[in-house]
């Protein structure tokens, strides 16, 4: 592995704009339910563009395939949700995300997270390469800003700027 510029870290190098989905691959041969449950959503994502009598019966299947898989992780991700690629869920159990939650590209969610509403109208948004860990809610009609990280069990309810890092109940910027 090469060494990093100085001041910069593996975080910062990752894009927050430009989705990289290797990450959500399956490794053949391992079982990641994670990357499964994923795969299941965006194949479904894109099958619901078309209309045709193949399309709609693979659906079928597919939807099969995602409800195995959420049961298996335990989690909540809609079918319909926004969340961009690149999206990394090592631990996916207990994840709740609303379907009109907007999720940026090459996020990291770990277990127990909850990203729904609050006492803030609206949902939140959560700009690219965001980290957030265990346990962490996100609640209301809030903005997450790009390589920002929520701390575990972090109670989230106001705007979080870009490269923050938000810990606590409520959460505040350290």
């Amino acid at each position: 592995m090469l060494p990093l510029p100085l001041g910069q870290n593996i975080t910062t190098m990752i894009s927050a704009t430009e989705p990289d989905w290797e990450r959500e691959k399956p490794v053949r041969g391992r079982f990641e339910p994670g990357k499964k449950l994923l795969a299941a959503i965006r194949h479904y994502q894109l099958l619901i563009t078309h209309s045709s009598f193949i399309s709609r019966t693979i659906r079928l299947f597919v939807v099969l395939q995602y409800r195995f898989w959420s049961a298996i992780c335990g989690a909540d991700i809609p079918l319909n949700s926004k969340i961009n690629g690149g999206l990394l869920i090592p631990h996916p159990n207990g994840i709740v995300i609303h379907p009109d939650a907007q999720i940026g590209p090459n996020c990291l969610i770990f277990q127990q997270v909850t990203i729904g509403i609050g006492s803030k109208p609206g949902l939140p948004v959560i700009e690219g390469c965001v980290d957030i860990g265990a346990g962490a809610k996100i609640l209301g009609g809030i903005h997450i800003g790009a390589h920002a990280r929520i701390g575990a069990n972090a109670v989230v309810i106001n705007d979080i700027p870009a490269n923050a890092t938000a810990v606590g109940i409520p959460a505040v910027v350290k």
